[in-house]
């Protein structure tokens, strides 16, 4: 079934959806948080501190290699079951993801270079990074809501709940488990009270406890006491980290 524009942009006015099963949300929180934080940090990155180069440079490196492995997850596991059932949907955004590829390598090449750039290159070099960082972000940020509206759109009215949850579960299989923690990481902070909650119910009830307790001590530190007080009560849990693998 190929949709006309037009349709495609009335499935789009219905995508606020809260009840059906979202396979972008949550990861795009993440990346939302961790785009704006490194573009944020490379900006006040003090160009005369070497440390601050060095943590400019690494904070970049770790973002591109995370978008990196964002697109080859879409690719591997999203597209393929939009086209499936909504021939051409994917065509705009096929096309996003093969310049983000070229975007990454370049800002990637860029970030590496910089420390070993000889002191009076880094101040040009570093604001040259942070205004290409920049545009990388704006356009991530324009590219993040065609996939939440329209791809969503084409998925809801293609997929069940259930079909959805097969497909995430098994793109979150290939996941291996250090980079899913730094994805847990970003990602929890990020979500509003009732979706952190879903997430780390769901992980409690399947993942072992010492894993499930690995994740509340990598989040804790980053949620406000309150976030924090909501999590442990949804949970049933002390409100004292550390304590909920003992439970």
């Amino acid at each position: 079934m190929q949709f006309t524009q037009q349709e495609m942009n009335q499935l789009a006015a219905a995508s606020t959806s809260n009840s059906r099963e979202n396979l972008y949300a949550g990861i795009h929180k993440a990346l939302r948080a961790v785009m704006t934080g490194t573009l944020l940090a490379v900006g006040r990155a003090d160009p005369s501190d070497p440390q601050d180069v060095a943590d400019a440079s690494g904070r970049v490196i770790g973002l591109m290699s995370l978008c990196e492995a964002h697109v080859q997850h879409e690719n591997s596991f999203v597209h393929p079951a939009i086209e499936a059932r909504t021939p051409g949907v994917c065509g705009e955004v096929a096309q996003d993801h093969v310049e983000h590829l070229h975007h990454i390598q370049r800002l990637r090449a860029a970030a590496a270079q910089l420390p070993g750039l000889d002191a009076p290159l880094q101040a040009g070099a570093l604001h040259a990074l942070y205004l290409e960082l920049s545009l990388f972000v704006a356009d991530n940020l324009q590219h993040m809501h065609v996939e939440e509206t329209r791809h969503n759109a084409a998925l809801w009215s293609a997929y069940t709940d259930a079909e959805l949850h097969a497909i995430h579960d098994a793109l979150v299989a290939t996941i291996e488990p250090a980079d899913m923690m730094q994805v847990m990481r970003w990602m929890l902070p990020q979500m509003h009270a009732l979706e952190r909650l879903q997430v780390l119910g769901g992980m409690r009830q399947g993942a072992p406890a010492p894993v499930f307790q690995a994740v509340l001590d990598v989040v804790q530190p980053h949620l406000s006491p309150r976030d924090w007080a909501k999590l442990t009560q949804g949970l049933g849990l002390p409100a004292v980290p550390g304590l909920a693998a003992a439970v």
